[in-house]
């Protein structure tokens, strides 16, 4: 089971499982398929696969829906994902999160408590975010305290520990990773890297919080997954790994780097710097996050393949070459599709 399939980093995962990883089993993805979660991420996928992947549209929080995929597919490990994951909204309304990141996680954790034997792995995906704030030096290693700045991070910290919780108390077999900002195909245009991208290439201005100043590790989003699945085949039951791009970059100079990459893409009269804009930064904005990953090198051999230049390229020629899944995902058309082929209601 990989839940929240269809968003940005599970498609991915998806993707990488059925077509570069050699993994022959079979998929159940689990989406809620809120603003974020889209099937058009994985329509090749589900027509090229129909034996190996299944598509249910279901509520996390739903645990009786849970409760009878769990039964009909018979699941042996899941890769938990499903998240509300966007700091901003998390701000202006941080019920969602606590509902699904908390309660949500609860849910699959007893789900799969309950399978004994029948369970080999449950991974969970969270984020550096959790660790809350780095001065301009240092790193986050899997064993630094939590310190958690917005309602998000905070549900993602609740989760964590509930899921290492389930492994000391009830023995279950669980592996966690928290990992640095991704980027690449297939991200919600609300993000930092997709916005500036379309924004950039529309001519429309490109909004930086504060100064610019606020520095992310950036990692390719098929990086991830690699690592992720690295950790589920090899990784040591009850421990955390922390996965990296080590690559910090300041906003102001992704940005900036997004800018010349579009300017030589798709040249336009004027540079497309001179769109930038500052507005006021968001309450609790973390200065930097900063991952040490060795613990991952080290153990499984585990090292990002692409550089920020090479995946950023990578992702800016995606977006371009796919303007039908852009503009689809932004109009109401993507919405009433949703509707009129999965409905409102949550199904098993």
């Amino acid at each position: 089971m990989v839940t929240g399939g269809s968003g940005f980093i599970g498609a991915n995962f998806i993707r990488y499982l059925l077509e570069e990883a050699g993994f022959e089993g079979r998929i159940i993805n689990v989406d809620k398929l809120t603003y974020a979660g889209n099937p058009d991420n994985l329509a090749d996928i589900e027509h090229e696969y129909p034996d190996r992947y299944i598509f249910s549209q279901t509520d996390i929080c739903d645990k009786a829906a849970l409760e009878n995929i769990f039964e009909r597919y018979d699941i042996d490990a899941v890769c938990h994902f499903a998240a509300e994951s966007h700091v901003d909204r998390s701000i202006v309304g941080p019920d969602a999160f606590i509902r699904t990141n908390i309660q949500g996680t609860f849910n699959l954790l007893e789900l799969a408590r309950s399978r004994g034997d029948r369970l080999s792995l449950f991974h969970h995906v969270s984020t550096d975010e959790v660790y809350g704030s780095l001065g301009a030096d240092g790193l986050f290693t899997e064993t630094t305290p939590y310190d958690p700045s917005s309602p998000y991070s905070a549900s993602k910290a609740a989760s964590d520990h509930l899921v290492r919780a389930y492994h000391r108390t009830y023995g279950l077999p669980v592996t966690v990773s928290n990992c640095s900002n991704n980027y690449g195909p297939y991200q919600f245009p609300e993000k930092l890297i997709p916005l500036i991208i379309l924004n950039a290439r529309s001519g429309k201005s490109l909004p930086v919080y504060g100064q610019g100043l606020n520095i992310r590790d950036w990692l390719y989003v098929a990086d991830h997954c690699a690592a992720v699945w690295e950790i589920m085949r090899r990784g040591k039951s009850g421990e955390t790994y922390n996965i990296g791009g080590r690559c910090e970059k300041q906003n102001i100079d992704v940005v900036r780097m997004i800018c010349r990459l579009v300017d030589e893409l798709a040249p336009a009269i004027k540079p497309r710097e001179g769109l930038i804009c500052f507005v006021k930064d968001r309450p609790g904005h973390d200065l930097r996050y900063a991952i040490d990953c060795t613990k991952l090198e080290q153990e499984l051999n585990w090292t990002p393949r692409e550089t920020f230049e090479t995946g950023l390229r990578r992702t800016i020629r995606w977006y371009m070459d796919n303007t039908a899944w852009v503009e689809r995902v932004q109009s109401g058309e993507y919405r009433r599709w949703i509707s009129a082929h999965y409905g409102t209601s949550t199904r098993g």
